[in-house]
């Protein structure tokens, strides 16, 4: 298949080197250098992310932590109070 691709001079100037070292032609050079690459990331598990945590402290004191949605119910109502006082 004959097709255009545009190479950044560097990447052309390797691939006439290494033609004119082995003997082989451009073509040749450019489709083996393209199927190793294509082949070697097939072979690339992907890379697994991982979450880094980080220390937020202790509980508070006077907090019981088993009672968060009741404290952030009162701290959305206390807000919400804070903001109608506010419009009058």
């Amino acid at each position: 298949m004959r097709t255009t691709l545009t190479l950044e001079d560097s990447i052309a100037q390797a691939f006439k080197d290494e033609a004119h070292r082995s003997g082989r032609s451009f073509k040749a050079v450019a489709n083996d250098a393209l199927r190793r690459g294509l082949s070697a990331s097939a072979r690339q598990s992907p890379r697994r992310w991982k979450q880094r945590t980080a220390s937020l402290g202790g509980p508070l004191p006077g907090v019981d932590q088993t009672k968060a949605l009741v404290l952030a119910g009162a701290l959305e109502d206390d807000e919400i109070a804070r903001k109608l006082e506010l419009r009058k």
